[in-house]
This record gives structure tokens, C-alpha cells and sequence, in this order.
């Protein structure tokens, strides 16, 4: 039973298609419907063309200087043909002008669909995804699969329609050359039918190749000093080429599986038209039909053949299309393993602790990466995570405002499930710094007021006075209004993090997560930072990762992690007294900088 629908639903993937990308034409739907309803005149004009050519010949050119119908003068049948071609011209001109508009605003609906689910997305989905390939998905596929949508609506239905009409011309002038014209007709369309399973596949390695052209210069614009430092310039051009050849032969392989469409379709139709021409002479010489019959069924057979012999050519683009809303479908319907539930609560105030109950995490199924992790942090304290590079302390912290979701265990806020809160409750309680903090293009202050876009002058000129941010501020000719280029570009590391405290303090969210927040930078923009952070932590929960144990010192605990579990917990002085794992980083560390010194 399940194969016989997944069967019946290939087969009407077009209806299905169709009805799927309702929601975003409904809106627009008037304007769709006129656009549509035009193609009605404009393909049933192609009859009247190829109609009017039989008076002509049986009446004009047969007896010589007979009349026309009706006992018009000679040149308006000439006229006629030229004033329907003009109002068909005029009227495929409006199609495509509405066809235009309406798939603009489609493409656009969609996009914005697909960036709301993108914005959506739980961190896992970046971190399985090329940013190639989740830009090809986002902006690609909707241009592709709108755009194709109504452009290839417009060609079915002005099609469809010169078709219907042309089939009546051809039964009114020759039933008999007609049913000849249908069975050719039916035999040229019928390897369409083995197209879409050819295709898909190359269309779905198109996709990945496209993403991972995106991905190449997305990574060469971030890395250009890299590229150059390293004299990487003849490396990444051959990767590049790498891609290119790629995509070269899924285009090859493409063409090779949809060429052959229409030499063969060509091949038919002219076989078609050969039988017609041979047996519409027979029909001449036995007084069956009129020459005027004759030349008025082959035109109509011309203009109905000419557009299917090249049909071959359109038709691997409007599978694409199909094949690119099911792609928009896929991700839209994709399921997130981060989800609120029914009934979820607001996050409430940390007013006693927050607790990790026996914590288990793994990237995979099959792999932990942190195991039984039992932690209390009372309000007001700071706790700091120590520990070997990939021991799991970034993901401890990161499963708190629920980047992830536990593979077992809970994390409790005053006693209630996080799992049980409102995802943007939970986040708007917690402030984060990281260690490369993302700073949108646009100016100081949009970034810094992100997270509270109604906060009042006085409240900015507090949060950079606070950051260590103000002398540094007016030093600019704009101040807040300075441009900072894509990724705060123009502004130092040390600045790119304190404009991220600053946003941190403008947020006045009562838990602070601070990973790493100062081991890029050297000692002078260090110790600027740290007094910047040294204020960000006042009255607040603080959970800090730290590379550089000098930081850490005052924490009211030092949690050691290595290898996914808490080796010993305790404060500074505790933890050098037990000769442990702390004691030997600590030693290292400092060992270290004391034979540097010397």
C-alpha cells in the first residue's frame, strides 16, 4: 500500500509541486490568475492564424480572383494575421510582465521562509553543512524553483492552450490527416517521461558541487591574509579548478542524459510530417480534402510541432525547478532536535542555583563526549572550566542555553528543566562571550544594541563606559555610527570583544557565559579586556573558560575537565593543595612563563 502512494505521488509530483507552493502564490493569486488566464488568447490565437490561410488558398489562389468570406477585400486576410499577432504580442508582453511580478514576490516569500527556518536552525545543522551549500539551499533553490514555477506555468498553459486549438484545426480541416498528427504527437512526448528519473540524481550532485563553489569563496574571502601569509595562491586555484571540473562533468553528464531528447523528438515529428505531406497528397488527388484544407493543416501541424521538437531542450529545466521546491520542502520540514514543548514556561529568575544532574552529551550517537556531569552553581558565583584542548568545556557551557540537547541527564534553573523552558526566555537570561565573537557589518552601535534595540542613550554610554569602550569611541570621527565592515573587520580583536561585552552588558542578563574571552589577544588588549570583563561578571552568575589560569584565580570554583568527565573541582588554593591535574596545568603554565622570563 505505502509503495502504490509513494508510486501515485511521483507520478503527480507536478499537482504536488503545485500545491505545495500554494501558501506563497495565494497572496499574489489574482495577478497569477490573469498572468494564466492571457495565455488562453494567446496560444488559441495560433488557430485563427492557421485558419485564415484556407479561404486564402481555396478562394484567392485556387479560383483566381474569387472572394473572400463574408466578400471582404482581398488584404484582410494578410491584415487580420498581422492584427492578431499584434494583440498576441501585446497580450505575451502583459503575461510576462505579471509572470515577472508575481514570481518576484514568490521568490521573495520563500526566501524569507527558508532564512526564518535557517535562523532557526539548532548549531548542529551548521556544523554538518558547508556554508556553500546552506546558501545554495537558501537562495538558489528558491530562485530556481519559483522562477521555473511560473515561467514553465506560462509556456504549459500558452502550449496547452495553442495546442487545443491547433488540434481543432487540424480534425476541422482532416480527420484523417489529424488522427495521424495525434499518434506522432503522442510518440514524440513519450521519452519525457524518463527524464525526471535520469536527472535527479546529477541534479542532487549539482546542488553539492554549486554549494561547494559558494563554499571556496566564502572560505578565500574570510582567509585572503592566510592565503597569502602561507603562499597558498597556487594550492587553493587548484582546489578551485578541483570543483569546477566537478561541476564540468555532472554538466556533461547532464547533457548526455538529456540531449538526445529532442534530435530524437525531431526525428519522429519529421517522420510525422513526412506521412502527412505523402498521404495529404493522396487525399488532394481524391477530392477528400481542398488544397486550402491542406495548407491550413500544415500550418497548424508546424506550429504545433515546432515548440514540442524543442520541448527535449526546456524540459531537464523544469524538473530542476520541481526538483528544487522539493529541496525547499526537504529543509522546511527538516525536524530540529531543539524544539519547545507544549506548555513551556518562562525562565525564571535565578534566585537559588543552577544544577547539572548527571549529564551526558555526544555529537554522535555512538560517541559521549561528556560524561556524568554533576554540577551547582549558586547564584552570584563565578565557575571556571579547566582542561586539556577538546576535554568538553565549551560544550558544557554551550548546553546550558541549549545549543544542543542532552543525550541524557537535565540542567536545572531553580529547580525547573531547561528543556521545559521557552528557548527565548532561557536565552534572553543569558549573556554570551565567546572567544571569535561575530560582529555584523553595519555600525558599533547596532551591534552593540542587538540584544536590547529599545535601550535608552544613557544605558549605551553606561554598557561602553563599563566595556573599557568609550575613550576608544571618540576617538572615531562617526563614534557609535562608524562602520565596522563584515565581521568587524576594521576594528582590532581586542575592540571586536569589547564591543561583544559591551552588547553583553547592554543585554543586563543575570547568567554570563565567557569562553575563552581573552586567550587571542595580546597582554596590552588582555588586560584592557579583562578589566572590561572584571565588571561584565559583578552580580552576576559567571561561567568562564579560561586557557590562561591567572584569570581564574578568584572563581569560587575551578572545574578540571578532561576527556568528557570532571576530574577534581575546588577553589584555586584547594586544588594546588591536592597535587592533582590542576596543579600540574598550573605548573606547567606558569613554569613556563617563569623560564620565558628568565
Amino acid at each position: 500500500m505505502l509503495k502504490k502512494c509513494t508510486r501515485r505521488i511521483k507520478q503527480n509530483s507536478f499537482i504536488l509541486n503545485y500545491t505545495r507552493m500554494w501558501p506563497f502564490i495565494r497572496p499574489y493569486w489574482g495577478r497569477a490568475l490573469v498572468a494564466t488566464l492571457i495565455t488562453i488568447p494567446i496560444g488559441s490565437l495560433d488557430a485563427i492564424i492557421a485558419l485564415s490561410l484556407k479561404p486564402f488558398m481555396d478562394t484567392v489562389i485556387m479560383d483566381k480572383g474569387g472572394s473572400t468570406p463574408f466578400n471582404l477585400p482581398l488584404y484582410t486576410i494578410p491584415a487580420f494575421i498581422v492584427l492578431f499577432t499584434i494583440i498576441q504580442s501585446a497580450l505575451d508582453y502583459t503575461s510576462s510582465y505579471l509572470n515577472a511580478w508575481v514570481g518576484g514576490k514568490i521568490t521573495n516569500a520563500v526566501k524569507q521562509k527558508v532564512y526564518g527556518k535557517l535562523v532557526k536552525c539548532e548549531p548542529a545543522f551548521v556544523d554538518k553543512n558547508s556554508s556553500g551549500f546552506i546558501v545554495f539551499r537558501c537562495d538558489s533553490d528558491p530562485t530556481l524553483a519559483c522562477s521555473g514555477l511560473l515561467t514553465n506555468l506560462k509556456v504549459f498553459t500558452t502550449r496547452l492552450f495553442s495546442s487545443i486549438s491547433l488540434l481543432f484545426v487540424l480534425l476541422y480541416t482532416s480527420w484523417q490527416l489529424a488522427i495521424i498528427a495525434i499518434i506522432v504527437l503522442g510518440t514524440a512526448l513519450w521519452p519525457l517521461t524518463m527524464i525526471r528519473k535520469k536527472i535527479k540524481e546529477v541534479a542532487s550532485q549539482s546542488v553539492v558541487a554549486g554549494g561547494a563553489v559558494l563554499t571556496a569563496l566564502n572560505e578565500t574571502f574570510s582567509g585572503l591574509k592566510t592565503i597569502a601569509s602561507y603562499n597558498l595562491e597556487n594550492a587553493q586555484s587548484n582546489r578551485f579548478s578541483d570543483v569546477l571540473r566537478q561541476i564540468f562533468r555532472l554538466q556533461i553528464k547532464l547533457t548526455q542524459k538529456t540531449a538526445w531528447l529532442s534530435p530524437m523528438m525531431h526525428i519522429i515529428i519529421s517522420l510525422g510530417i513526412a506521412g502527412t505531406i505523402w498521404f495529404g497528397s493522396y487525399l488532394i488527388h481524391s477530392k477528400m480534402i481542398t488544397p486550402g484544407d491542406f495548407v491550413a493543416f500544415m500550418t497548424a501541424l508546424l506550429m504545433l510541432y515546432t515548440p514540442i521538437k524543442n520541448i527535449g531542450k526546456n524540459f531537464a529545466s523544469v524538473q530542476n525547478s520541481f526538483l528544487a521546491i522539493e529541496r525547499i520542502f526537504e529543509f522546511l520540514e527538516m525536524k530540529m532536535n531543539i524544539t519547545e514543548k507544549r506548555g513551556a514556561v518562562e525562565c525564571p529568575k535565578i534566585q537559588n542555583a543552577i544544577e547539572y544532574k548527571g549529564v551526558n552529551f555526544g555529537y554522535t550517537p555512538d560517541r559521549l563526549v561528556l560524561k556524568d556531569i554533576n554540577l551547582t552553581i549558586r547564584k552570584g558565583e563565578k565557575i571556571a572550566f579547566v582542561g586539556n584542548s577538546g576535554g568538553g568545556k565549551t560544550t558544557i557551557v554551550n548546553l546550558l542555553p541549549r545549543f544542543y540537547e542532552l543525550t541524557s541527564g537535565a540542567i536545572l534553573i531553580d529547580g525547573v528543566n531547561i528543556d521545559d523552558m521557552k528557548l527565548s526566555s532561557l536565552r534572553d537570561n543569558i549573556a554570551v562571550v565567546f572567544q571569535d565573537n561575530f560582529l555584523f557589518n553595519g555600525t558599533i552601535r547596532e551591534n552593540i544594541m542587538l540584544g536590547r534595540p529599545q535601550a535608552t542613550k544613557e544605558e549605551v554610554e553606561q554598557a561602553l563606559k563599563s566595556a573599557c569602550l568609550d575613550e576608544f569611541i571618540e576617538t572615531l570621527p562617526e563614534g557609535l555610527d562608524t562602520e565596522i565592515g563584515e565581521r568587524g573587520v576594521l576594528l582590532s580583536g581586542g575592540q571586536k570583544q569589547r564591543v561583544a561585552i559591551a552588547r553583553a552588558f547592554l543585554k543586563n542578563a543575570p547568567i554570563v557565559i565567557l569562553d575563552e574571552a581573552t586567550s587571542a589577544l595580546d597582554n596590552k588588549s588582555e588586560a584592557i579586556v579583562q578589566q572590561a570583563i572584571d565588571n561584565l561578571m559583578q552580580d552576576r552568575t559567571v561561567f568562564v573558560i579560561a586557557h590562561r589560569l591567572s584569570t581564574i584565580q578568584s572563581a569560587d570554583q575551578i572545574v578540571v575537565i578532561n576527556s568528557g568527565e570532571i576530574v577534581e573541582a575546588g577553589t584555586h588554593e584547594e586544588l594546588l593543595a591536592k597535587h592533582g591535574a590542576y596543579y600540574a596545568l598550573h605548573a606547567a603554565q606558569f613554569k613556563g612563563k617563569e623560564e620565558h622570563h628568565e
